[in-house]
C-alpha cells in the first residue's frame, strides 16, 4: 500500500512587512476596536475586584481603565 503524503498547508497571512514598514506601525493611531486582554487572577482577587467595581457603580473594564491610567501617573516609565 502506497503511502500518500498530506497536502502542504498554505499560509492565509500573505508576507510580512518589510522593516521599513514596521517601523511605522506604532505610530498608527488607535482604531477604538476593543480587543480581549486575557490574564488569570486568584479567585480571592476575582470577587474582591468584582466586588469593589460592583459597589462603585462601574464595570470592571471601567475599573482597569481607571486603575492603569492612575497607575501610569504616579509610576512615570522613564527610557
Amino acid at each position: 500500500m502506497a503511502r500518500i503524503p498530506p497536502p502542504r498547508r498554505h499560509s492565509t497571512k500573505g508576507q510580512p512587512p518589510t522593516a521599513d514598514e514596521a517601523v511605522y506601525t506604532l505610530d498608527q493611531p488607535d482604531s477604538g476596536d476593543l480587543t480581549p486582554l486575557n490574564f488569570k487572577v486568584s479567585t480571592a482577587f476575582r470577587k474582591a475586584y468584582k466586588t469593589y467595581a460592583s459597589r462603585a457603580g462601574i464595570s470592571m473594564k471601567e475599573l482597569l481603565d481607571r486603575s492603569f491610567r492612575e497607575y501610569q501617573e504616579r509610576h512615570q516609565v522613564t527610557d
